[in-house]
């Protein structure tokens, strides 16, 4: 059997050297039980060792064998296979691990350089490292300044007997030696040993001349050389004994430098990184190399591997991380598309295969146009859906709350464009002084623009990258869309309205360059080459800036409400009407099999942490007042000495975070366990803030002192009016949370989409941010309470352990896969609500182009209906209809025996005791399919890869 083309619904699995491809194995049956038609795996390929996430790689041709290695891959495929569930790879195209001593081709362009045939698979700008006639890469891996490091001897030169070769090593970090210079350091090692006049010293004399000329040996000479020197008897004793010759006891350090002097690269402090840096780095993390994939033997190479597997019928789908940071993505698209149509086997060649990208869209911006790409992997439904749950009615209220802690109004769009220039001037400086310097020389090209100096020029380009409001554009194949022109002129307008001084012409400039009008036919002067590498680089870097300046800065600085601080969300729009929802869910019928995801490793809190955050809105003024007392209540916990700590803007970021982190047990659950994760997560808040301390320049004593507050705050006796108030506070939060989360659920599982499960979360998910979402799942507890689950009365009144959610989980990707053809390409009408509690009801149909239609309700803003978040839900008192047409009857899909009637339907004789309804129209006769019994490989099925195509192709 085969796994449909399409996915019902994916289940990430963060794999790891202690869950490995046979404990995913094992997890088989429970992720059948559960409705799962596909496995979506963290990367799998070979990374760094000890990696816990997997973005790390070192080897794209070889599987992870801290996973199990090639075997225990080929048993999970088969285990998959066997109960017909596809397998997703998050794949990783942008970047390598690089650095310490495993990744093979970084450790070959360090001893070769750039006649390393790996050169050119790495982004680097060979020419630009400081005072070096021939260029060199550089290495920003110590600790301390490079002096220090050398004085200490931090950095050593050893000898592999087994190689033949020299490198110097820093602790981890393997820094090969030229070869050419092995000369120099054999008749070093030689006198210093005293052994010159031995056989052996003789012999290791006999190999230091063998190459006078100062370019030998070359790659092709090098290993036989290198065989050589391993083979000489007794050579390895002598080399060993040279080496104090370069040891930090040696009275003139200045000779391991002289050697270091004279490599492929320059070894540096890592703060040297901010501005000196010259490779393509994944964001800011110096150890991960961005590729370049555009290169076509690069391509073919970090293919090969996934090629083989998706041809051997092992692979179904892929997810595409970071595509943004590529230097073309529409090409990249394009040609992976065309390898995956030439190594599929026989007929599958002809159906689609399943390709989500990482993008994190803008509001109101599109999916670009990526040859064979479903769509993105769901951060812009995820942000749909939060705004949908959000009571705007209470927003007002916690406007004023924030306001009033801290004596002022935060513009938020001032915060992104302080934190965007922040970035540009510190931990991306590299990049935006070489793009800076790129583009003075294309000014410096045509006489009419060679008096625009660089200082102004970087200006421009500041002003640019700080106004442009998306990741970024998709220049491709010298074509600007219509749609990235109007954007770039755009932005060019809005960085002319700040600019200052009389060269405005700057601007114009810049927009030509970026649009390409500079080098349009007709146009002479300008290096095409200078200008379509800009615009190239252009486009990789707002992508990064974007990202640390929005999500990893400013959503650390503005705390309103931390639920709507969320990956591809903007903290400050407002909530959406249930008209809103509709229209954008009609919208996103364009990509019927996109993602729809709640939460992934990449959230920054988990799905229902989050629900239970945006309950504060329908609880407004009750929460205000609460804070305003806890704040007197706490004053004392507070740290005074050179400023506050925690600042008042952090104590209300962890009042938030506390009640979406809340046991759901109650105070009962508050232990050093939970403790220690609050406080790894403030930590982190505050470094990522990057005010009163950061990543680069820690302030102990303002961590100290918060971490203080928080060990305070949870202790029962020092805090215990407190704990009392907030436990009963959050408990009101926890019931509205669960409510809404049920309500999200639904959603995610209905609308158009496919819904992703992020591993555990079918039990309760109140993590924080990274790493704490990625702690270990308790897989024997969910398995257990799968295989016996009550009726959802009886489960409501233990909502609490999560059962609830995963039952609901259940018969929602049940309803899936019994209905792909809804699902995968159905419709979605809007139902009509009437009533004075119209505003409460989520009401539509999915219409399946074979006539099946599925009817959801789903309620928001539940605090009117569990008095405030005290009882569960109660829709007695709900005053709104649905008008349902078309059908003579509906069947409830979560409680089977019910029939509903259609015409005018109360909305509370749809419920029990869930926020949401799940009705069927009974199906409607057909003829027979000639499938095989069970098999997924149906008419049905047929028919829906057959529209897929259909559609993927009209995409195209």
């Amino acid at each position: 059997m085969m796994p449909s083309v399409v996915p019902s619904a994916t289940y990430r699995l963060q794999l790891t050297g202690k869950f490995g491809f046979d404990d995913a194995a094992a997890l088989v049956p429970y992720l059948k039980a559960l409705g799962i038609s596909h496995l979506y795996a963290s990367p799998f390929l070979k990374a760094r060792a000890g990696s816990t996430h997997g973005y790390d790689i070192v080897d794209h041709d070889a599987l992870n064998p801290e996973f199990g290695g090639d075997e225990a891959f080929e048993r999970l495929s088969d285990a998959l296979a066997k109960a017909d569930i596809g397998l997703i790879l998050d794949f990783v195209p942008n970047h390598m691990g690089v650095g310490y001593a495993d990744n093979a081709w970084w450790l070959d362009v360090l001893e070769w350089g750039q006649r390393s045939p790996h050169a050119d698979s790495f982004d680097i700008d060979w020419e630009t490292l400081p005072f070096r006639g021939q260029g060199g890469l550089l290495l920003p891996i110590l600790g301390k300044s490079y002096g220090e490091a050398l004085d200490d001897g931090d950095l050593v030169l050893k000898y592999d007997a087994g190689e033949g070769s020299f490198s110097v090593w820093y602790f981890d970090h393997r820094l090969p030696i030229r070869p050419n210079r092995y000369g120099d350091i054999l008749k070093t090692v030689v006198a210093e040993a005293g052994a010159g006049d031995t056989p052996v010293g003789k012999k290791l004399l006999e190999i230091a001349d063998r190459f006078p000329d100062p370019n030998e040996p070359t790659r092709e000479h090098a290993p036989a050389f290198k065989a050589d020197l391993a083979a000489v008897e007794g050579g390895a004793e002598v080399i060993e004994r040279g080496l104090a010759a370069y040891r930090p006891s040696a009275s003139d350090p200045a000779r391991l430098h002289r050697l270091l002097e004279r490599q492929h690269y320059r070894v540096a402090h890592w703060r040297v990184a901010f501005t000196e840096i010259n490779y393509r780095r994944f964001f800011d993390i110096n150890d991960l190399a961005g590729i370049r994939v555009e290169d076509l033997q690069t391509f073919d190479a970090v293919h090969r591997r996934v090629a083989e597997l998706i041809g051997s019928g092992r692979l179904h789908g892929l997810r595409l991380d970071h595509i943004d940071g590529l230097a073309d993505p529409v090409q990249y698209a394009r040609r992976l598309s065309r390898l995956v149509r030439m190594v599929r086997p026989g007929p599958s060649r002809a159906e689609p295969f399943y390709i989500v990208a990482e993008k994190i869209l803008g509001e109101g911006e599109p999916m670009p146009a990526l040859p064979g790409v479903a769509g993105s992997t769901g951060y812009d439904v995820l942000n749909v859906l939060t705004r949908v749950l959000l009571d705007e009615a209470g927003m007002p209220r916690l406007d004023a709350l924030y306001r009033d802690i801290l004596g002022e109004r935060q513009d938020f769009e001032a915060i992104v464009e302080d934190a965007k220039v922040r970035v540009l001037e510190t931990m991306l400086a590299s990049e935006f002084t070489v793009l800076s310097r790129l583009l003075a020389r294309i000014a410096a090209g045509h006489w009419r623009t060679r008096d625009f100096t660089l200082d102004r020029l970087r200006t421009a380009l500041r002003a640019y990258i700080v106004h442009f409001p998306v990741y970024r554009t998709y220049t491709s194949g010298g074509h600007v869309s219509p749609a990235d022109r109007a954007r770039i002129v755009e932005t060019i307008a809005r960085a002319r309205a700040r600019w200052y001084g009389p060269d405005a012409g700057i601007l114009d400039f810049l927009q030509d360059v970026l649009t390409l009008d500079i080098i349009a036919p007709g146009r002479v002067g300008y290096s095409q080459p200078r200008v379509r590498r800009f615009t190239t680089k252009v486009q990789q870097l707002t992508g990064p800036v974007m990202a640390k300046a929005l999500e990893d800065t400013s959503f650390y600085r503005y705390h309103r409400l931390l639920a709507l601080n969320e990956v591809g969300g903007e903290p400050v729009l407002p909530g959406l009407s249930p008209g809103e929802f509709d229209f954008r869910m009609r919208a996103r019928l364009t990509t019927p099999h996109a993602m729809t995801a709640t939460a992934t490793h990449d959230t920054k809190r988990g799905e229902d942490a989050r629900t239970r955050i945006l309950a504060l809105a329908e609880l407004a003024e009750e929460w205000a007042g609460e804070v305003r007392r806890w704040r007197d209540l706490n004053a004392g916990l507070i740290v005074r000495k050179a400023g506050r700590a925690p600042s008042d803007a952090h104590e209300y970021m962890l009042y938030q975070a506390l009640i979406g982190a809340w046991p759901a047990e109650g105070l009962a659950g508050v232990d050093a366990g939970f403790l220690e994760r609050m406080q790894t997560y403030a930590v982190k808040a505050l470094r990522e803030g990057k005010q009163q301390t950061s990543w680069h320049n820690p302030n102990d004593a303002y961590e100290a002192a918060t971490t203080a507050f928080l060990a305070k705050l949870l202790d029962r006796e020092a805090s215990a009016t407190f704990l009392e108030e907030f436990d009963a506070f959050a408990s009101r939060t926890g019931i509205l949370g669960a409510l809404t989360s049920l309500s999200q659920l639904v959603l995610k599982a209905t609308v158009p989409g496919v819904p992703d499960i992020y591993q555990g979360t079918e039990f309760w998910d109140f993590s924080l941010v990274d790493p704490d979402n990625r702690r270990a799942v308790d897989f024997d507890a969910r398995r257990t309470a799968l295989e016996d689950l009550p009726d959802f009365p009886t489960l409501a009144e233990t909502w609490r352990d999560g059962r609830i959610k995963l039952a609901l989980t259940q018969k929602l990707l049940g309803l899936r896969r019994a209905l792909p053809d809804v699902f995968s390409n159905g419709a979605y009408e809007p139902v009509p609500v009437e009533g004075e509690a119209a505003g409460h009801v989520l009401a539509y149909a999915r219409t399946g182009r074979r006539g099946d239609k599925v009817l959801v309700v789903a309620l928001r803003h539940m605090a009117p209906f569990t008095e405030g978040g005290r009882r569960w839900l109660d829709p007695a008192a709900l005053d709104a209809s649905l008008v349902i047409d078309g059908v003579p009857r509906l069947d409830d899909v979560l409680t089977p025996e019910r029939r509903v009637e259609t015409g005018r339907v109360p909305v509370a004789a749809l419920l029990g005791a869930l926020p949401v309804a799940v009705l069927r129209a009974p199906q409607p006769a057909r003829p027979r399919a000639r499938g095989r019994a069970g098999s997924p490989t149906t008419k049905a099925h047929e028919a829906e890869a057959h529209e897929t195509k259909a559609h993927e192709t009209k995409v195209r």
